[in-house]
């Protein structure tokens, strides 16, 4: 009985000491916690303005305006990202390349519905870097030819830090680990530049992004049924998708009830009531009280 009581009280021991291992540790998580959350996140700013004067740097090393790829009159997905980032930008943009590879974006192309402009937020790394980028990511994404609409830049801390602040990106670099801490997010704009949707997370949902390709464009992109459909649903922030929208897609349906019984009802009133020729209205009339004689008559003899 004693060496029972004893193995009861060395385990309630060991109990009592991992639990306060662990308040210690969770003490001291929390207490690091609001510093991270100060200087790595998103603030979302959405229909804010980018500073499309912002000078950088493309892949060819030719000083551009920011604003240079806000002049076709298309949507632009804008991402900041490194190309020596150990994994989360790999990820991240890999995620994006398979969301446009799949359908319903598998037959949209950048620099045909949209442009995407990828801006490095390390100021150390130079063109060829990002021309580097560039060719690996178009390599993985199959289309040669959507290397044209998807563009890679790199420029001064000050520059960078602009567009940042702009769109709400935190970041902060960590030197004992000579990386940057950042979060997953792609930002869809209008083709003036204005911050139109935020996308979480490197699994990219194919259909999310496209119905916030063309809510951005405001219709200028999109097939009809995408029109319908963005009609129908609404963006969920809590979700972080498009949901749909009962009493819309309730109308809808009611609106094609209503067309369908037309097209099929008019057609039927038309011709039921379209006056039809009696079968004796063409024979002679005789008058009244007169008799009517079954001989011809002298004029057809």
């Amino acid at each position: 009985m004693v060496s029972f009581r004893k193995s009861i009280g060395g385990f309630v021991c060991l109990v009592v000491l991992l639990v306060g291992l662990v308040s210690s540790t969770s003490a001291q998580v929390i207490r690091e916690k609001p510093d991270e959350i100060d200087k790595v996140g998103i603030t979302e700013k959405l229909s804010d303005q980018i500073p499309l004067k912002t000078l950088f740097y493309n892949e060819k090393g030719n000083p551009v305006p920011l604003g240079t790829y806000f002049q076709s009159g298309k949507p632009v997905i804008l991402s900041l990202n490194y190309s020596s980032c150990p994994m989360l930008c790999n990820v991240q943009l890999n995620g994006l390349v398979d969301a446009l590879r799949e359908d319903p974006l598998a037959d949209w192309m950048p620099g045909e519905e949209f442009e995407i402009v990828s801006i490095s937020i390390d100021p150390s790394e130079t063109f060829k870097q990002a021309a580097l980028t560039k060719e690996r990511y178009a390599t993985a994404y199959g289309k040669p030819a959507a290397a044209k609409g998807w563009h890679f830049l790199v420029g001064q801390e000050a520059q960078i830090r602009r567009v940042a602040d702009a769109v709400g990106f935190r970041y902060e670099y960590l030197p004992a680990r000579r990386e940057y801490s950042h979060a997953a997010v792609l930002m869809v704009c209008t083709p003036e530049g204005k911050l139109s949707r935020y996308l979480y997370g490197v699994a990219i949902n194919s259909q999310t992004l496209k119905l916030s390709l063309v809510e951005a464009s405001e219709g200028k992109i999109g097939s009809a049924m995408d029109q319908i459909i963005l009609y129908c649903f609404h963006y969920d922030f809590q979700e972080g998708r498009y949901s749909p929208i009962v009493w819309r897609i309730m109308q809808l349906g009611g609106f094609a009830t209503v067309l369908a019984l037309a097209i099929f009802l008019i057609p039927y009133w038309f011709f039921k009531h379209e006056p039809h020729e009696l079968p004796h209205e063409h024979e002679e009339k005789v008058p009244p009280g007169e008799p009517v004689s079954d001989e011809p008559s002298s004029e057809s003899s």
